[in-house]
């Protein structure tokens, strides 16, 4: 990273983003202190412009924000961290600063498991079970999507909650193969969703 922190007297502002959910949590700022100390113990710490010292979120809460990933914007003057939050964000006890609610699970995952399968697709690697999946072809790939729903409705009539959720992955995650390989977006699916039911 370049970032310009002379741009705005020294500090840069820090997007603060749940990496599972996609939430926006808050909004901080780092000086080139703040942002080293963050990437070296992988809890987010800010520069406090009230307290002018640095400040790590959590350190009187225990609602630490975990470091994902950071990211830099095209004009290297602000910061975008995608984190693992311990616990609410906001001091009020809110889940965000904006006083939204971090509920929408683990299904922004998806994007990323997308991306996995999307480039296993477009960089095909050997060892890969995706990669292999593509090679033979859509019918295979639809064939193994089949398998799949019949092995998950078998576990429904069983009570092994495990097995069940087991099956549920392995057919959500064939069927995203599938979308790939017609050239489908998972979010056009949801699109016709949306349109079912009145958005």
């Amino acid at each position: 990273m370049n970032l310009d922190f002379e741009k705005q007297g020294g500090l840069i502002p820090a997007i603060i983003q749940d990496a599972k959910t996609d939430k926006v949590l808050m909004l901080g700022y780092m000086n080139q202190e703040a942002l080293e100390k963050t990437q070296r113990e992988g809890v987010v710490t800010f520069f406090s412009r009230s307290k002018q010292r640095l400040w790590t979120k959590g350190e009187t809460s225990d609602n630490f924000l975990h470091v994902v990933e950071i990211l830099n914007d095209c004009d290297e003057d602000t910061l975008l961290i995608k984190v693992n939050p311990a616990g609410p964000t906001c001091h009020t006890g809110a889940d965000t600063c904006w006083n939204e609610a971090n509920e929408t699970g683990q299904a922004g995952w998806l994007n990323h498991l997308k991306a996995v399968i999307r480039d296993r697709k477009n960089n095909p690697t050997e060892k890969s079970y995706t990669t292999s999946l593509f090679k033979k072809g859509t019918n295979k790939i639809a064939q193994k999507v089949g398998e799949e729903a019949v092995e998950l409705v078998i576990e429904a009539m069983d009570s092994n909650n495990e097995l069940f959720k087991g099956e549920a992955a392995d057919l959500l995650f064939h069927y995203l193969v599938l979308l790939e390989q017609r050239g489908i977006d998972f979010d056009e699916i949801i699109d016709v969703l949306q349109e079912r039911h009145g958005k």
